[in-house]
């Protein structure tokens, strides 16, 4: 007897966006979705990456659509919803688009704070309210916001995206509250430190095994394949009562100070 896929029925016949899909944790997200039955429209603004994830999901035989956009541009933003729209109706937006820098804070130039924020935060504004309103006529959609732990506590260098964060969970909150009498549910989902390409642009590996080390419980940093079933979840049935929350995956960094190895020894852990 085969055991019937509960992902593949749930999500199959939807359509799902996903902002910075095209490599990262949003290729990911995108290509779980796709396994699980879905039809994804990846934005980004990199035209080869586009291809290239394109090309992988199709190989995996996924129905996918690409749209080459900048997120910080509400024009753009605008025709590729209306374009996503006419073809397949948005059932799930997965508002993933985002960029960061380390910078320390009295270094911090206005063009790259406002590049920081105009992508991290008013683009997702952008992409969340043109969809939203199309979810609106049909009284039903999911919005999943990416977040981050930086949104929930500071760390150094990184002022502007901390800001941009903090602000993605206040908009999540926000969103929640006026959208939910339209059926439309909002939640954000905040990872802690995940390598992907932009985690390994910024950081050497000396750094990530010193912060691991200092910081996260279950001593190794996480993964896109930890994070995007997570995505799959808050938009499925499952969680068809939650909406204005905030779901933290970080290897137990926020759940307090991490027991060091001298400590572990002294009580025997």
């Amino acid at each position: 007897m085969t055991t019937p896929d509960l992902n593949k029925s749930e999500f199959t016949g939807k359509n799902v966006l996903v902002t910075g899909g095209a490599r990262g944790l949003g290729f990911e997200i995108a290509r779980q979705f796709a396994r699980a039955g879905a039809t994804v429209h990846l934005l980004d603004l990199d035209s080869e990456l586009l291809t290239r994830a394109s090309a992988q999901i199709q190989a995996e035989g996924g129905g996918v659509f690409t749209w080459q956009v900048n997120v910080s541009q509400r024009d753009e933003v605008d025709r590729a919803v209306m374009a996503i729209e006419a073809r397949s109706p948005i059932d799930i937006l997965v508002n993933n688009a985002g960029i960061a820098r380390e910078t320390a804070f009295l270094k911090i130039e206005e063009k790259e704070w406002r590049e920081i924020l105009d992508v991290n935060l008013t683009g997702m504004f952008f992409v969340a309210q043109a969809v939203s309103r199309a979810m609106a006529t049909r009284q039903r959609g999911v919005v999943i916001n990416m977040a981050s732990k930086n949104g929930l506590v500071g760390e150094a260098g990184y002022a502007h995206y901390n800001a941009s964060k903090g602000g993605v969970i206040m908009l999540t909150k926000t969103m929640a509250l006026e959208l939910a009498h339209l059926g439309i549910r909002v939640n954000a989902i905040c990872p802690g430190y995940i390598e992907t390409p932009m985690s390994r642009e910024i950081d050497p590996p000396e750094f990530v095994r010193d912060f691991v080390e200092r910081y996260i419980p279950v001593d190794r940093p996480g993964t896109v394949e930890d994070v995007a079933p997570a995505f799959l979840f808050v938009a499925g049935q499952g969680a068809a009562f939650m909406t204005g929350q905030v779901l933290v995956l970080d290897g137990g960094q926020l759940a307090g100070q991490k027991a060091s190895s001298t400590l572990k020894q002294r009580l025997g852990l």
